[in-house]
């Protein structure tokens, strides 16, 4: 059981590890032990998340996520299987949290009244320096 966020909890079958040789840092083991590791997670699929927060997940997620709905996060940043397995648990922790969070509601305003007539009369005055600019055809003579 992986516990995201209060509430909500992943079974451990639901996500997917899948471990290769890293790119990244591992001295002379670089070519004899598979650190890195990517994550595989079937968000549409899952019965642990509720529909509106699969929804917002494959926004947050991006290109992260597949046409399928299946999130994969790569881990390489440590030279360690078991740190690589902890960051891709704790960034696929961090994307749900994410989603969890209800987008705030935009609610339409108007300018007030005061602050029309201050843009009408700050247009005047504009008007007024460029009329003032303008050359006289009577004074070219």
């Amino acid at each position: 059981m992986i516990e995201i966020a209060q509430g909500i909890a992943l079974e451990d079958q639901e996500v997917q590890f899948i471990f290769q040789h890293s790119s990244g840092p591992g001295g002379q083991n670089i070519n004899k032990v598979a650190t890195s590791v990517q994550l595989r997670f079937d968000a549409v699929g899952s019965p642990s998340l509720p529909e509106e927060i699969k929804n917002r997940l494959r926004s947050v997620a991006g290109r992260r996520m597949t046409q399928d709905g299946i999130l994969i996060i790569e881990a390489r940043r440590f030279r360690t299987q078991e740190q690589n397995r902890q960051d891709a648990l704790q960034r696929l922790a961090a994307l749900i949290e994410k989603a969890l969070a209800k987008p705030a509601l935009r609610r339409p305003t108007r300018p007030s009244h005061a602050a029309r007539a201050a843009r009408v009369e700050a247009k005047k005055q504009h008007s007024l320096v460029k009329q003032r600019r303008s050359k006289n055809p009577a004074d070219w003579e």
